[in-house]
């Protein structure tokens, strides 16, 4: 059955909302000295600040799971650990734990507590997972993640959103060790919000990186077909919306018209914007794409597919999209999933990958299927087949992020 969700998976992040001034007691520069002070100040009494650390492993998050008695299963939670366990875990393990090697993601207010959060990279730190593997917690890969979330859970969407911040955050740090004018090495700013270049003759400030690009649903004159391709590594019936980067000098509905022709050879006229989505689950080249949305109406109609960029290309019309859509499983892959990280979680199936379980999201009766409801594709193929007319397709709005939590 088609899923519709509030917010895009991986938006809606309450920590993103308003950085505080410098000035702020939870601005990055000044919460960080506080931190640097608790590591000292094993009493804690010098501030009202409490922090939370989420360690990382190689792009994975730390995530523990708990059981519930709902249809949907066990339900996932991200591995927060307080500073001082987070202290205590690297003094255990014989490893010097300073301030430097965590990163801001935001602050909140919880109960009248100010909250601070971290991401902590302990890739390097092998003597860790020793003492993780003691819990009932695992590194689990955030694309897994992403299918065992409940949709309609707005604590767990906000989790998600929070855990591809930091990996987006923490794989740009990892892909920008070294100046790209000057080759020397570069150091975390800003409490690790940006980096500068080490060397003095140079200082270049580094951003964190995104890549831009357009997805769009291809639409017959008639409003009455799709244009859907697949790619040689998609599984078998899987069909999913056009898609390319942005390249340099060029506005995203130039992107959108290029694209489409390179790939497909339609030409395509009118370009009407839908939504935006990060997207932290790409190559790890690239921490996080900003996936933006587009309806596109095609001003030709014979394909010709260039094999180098796609398997296939086929006009499917509204009926056999809706078909497909009825009969597919997302809220069966998602229990599936949940269940599994409940089981890795638990020690049952711990350092399994499970990315390769997720991909068939269909039953057998269904001749082709689209990606799930945590992808802008989703999204962007259920607007269109529930619109009535041409006009509701294109004026389509969204609704505003609207997750509001504690986490």
């Amino acid at each position: 059955m088609p899923i519709s969700l509030q917010s895009h998976a991986f938006a809606g992040n309450p920590l993103r909302s308003k950085t505080p001034q410098p000035t702020h007691p939870l601005s990055p520069a000044l919460a960080l000295e506080t931190l640097k002070t608790q590591l000292v100040d094993n009493s804690h009494q010098s501030s009202s600040l409490n922090f939370k650390v989420l360690p990382f492993r190689k792009g994975r998050p730390l995530a523990s799971s708990t059981s519930t008695d709902t249809d949907l299963g066990p339900t996932w939670h991200l591995g927060w650990i307080s500073l001082a366990d987070c202290k205590g875990l690297f003094s255990a393990s014989g490893v010097e734990f300073t301030g430097d090697s965590l990163f801001y993601l935001g602050s909140s207010s919880e109960q009248d507590v100010d909250v601070v959060y971290w991401a902590i990279d302990v890739s390097g730190e092998n003597s860790l997972f020793t003492e993780f593997d003691s819990e009932q917690v695992c590194f689990i890969e955030l694309r897994t993640l992403m299918v065992a979330t409940d949709w309609t859970d707005e604590q767990a969407m906000v989790d998600l959103a929070v855990a591809g911040h930091a990996k987006a955050l923490l794989e740009w740090h990892n892909i920008s060790r070294f100046c790209g004018y000057c080759g020397e090495k570069t150091v975390p700013m800003e409490s690790g919000r940006r980096k500068q270049c080490s060397n003095e003759l140079c200082r270049r400030k580094v951003y964190p990186r995104v890549d831009p690009v357009v997805i769009m649903l291809v639409i017959d004159r008639e409003n009455d077909r799709a244009l859907l391709g697949r790619q040689s590594r998609f599984v078998p019936r899987m069909w999913s919306c056009l898609a390319g980067f942005i390249e340099p000098g060029e506005s995203l509905e130039e992107a959108v018209r290029r694209e489409t022709w390179e790939e497909t050879a339609i030409e395509v006229g009118e370009v009407m914007y839908h939504s935006s989505q990060p997207w932290p689950v790409g190559p790890s080249s690239m921490p996080c794409q900003l996936m933006v949305g587009f309806f596109a109406y095609a001003k030709s109609l014979e394909i010709k597919v260039d094999k180098a960029e796609l398997e296939d290309a086929q006009w499917h019309s509204r009926e056999d999209v809706q078909k497909s859509l009825m009969f597919a499983e997302y809220e069966k892959a998602q229990r599936t999933a949940a269940v599994k990280v409940d089981q890795m979680c638990r020690g049952v199936e711990k350092g399994q990958s499970l990315s390769s379980d997720f991909n068939v999201e269909s039953g057998e009766l269904a001749p082709m299927f689209f990606p799930g409801p945590f992808a802008i594709a989703h999204r962007l193929i259920t607007s269109w087949v529930n619109q009535g007319s041409t006009f509701d397709a294109l004026q389509l709005k969204q609704q505003p992020n609207s997750y509001q939590s504690n986490l």
